[in-house]
């Protein structure tokens, strides 16, 4: 299965956000794109990212920290708004 994740809406939103630290959240099954994710967002972008290794049980698992300026999560499937 291949997932659209549209790291370029990510882009858009650090650069709007003016982002220099982000937080990546990912469930496990997509853990193994976090460095490809990563590196795309700081190839494109003036932020730092970080990458969240505890648990993701969908959006309501926001993890307790601070010092970021943007958390963005990933999932399996479509959040719609």
């Amino acid at each position: 299965m291949t997932y659209n994740l549209e790291p370029n809406k990510a882009v858009k939103e650090i650069k709007n956000k003016k982002a220099k630290t982000v937080l990546i959240q990912l469930p496990d099954g997509l853990k193994p794109k976090a460095k490809e994710i990563a590196d795309f967002i700081e190839n494109n972008t003036n932020a730092k990212c970080f990458i969240w290794m505890g648990s993701c049980y969908g959006a309501c698992d926001i993890p307790n920290v601070k010092d970021f300026d943007l958390l963005i999560q990933w999932g399996h499937s479509e959040f719609r708004k």
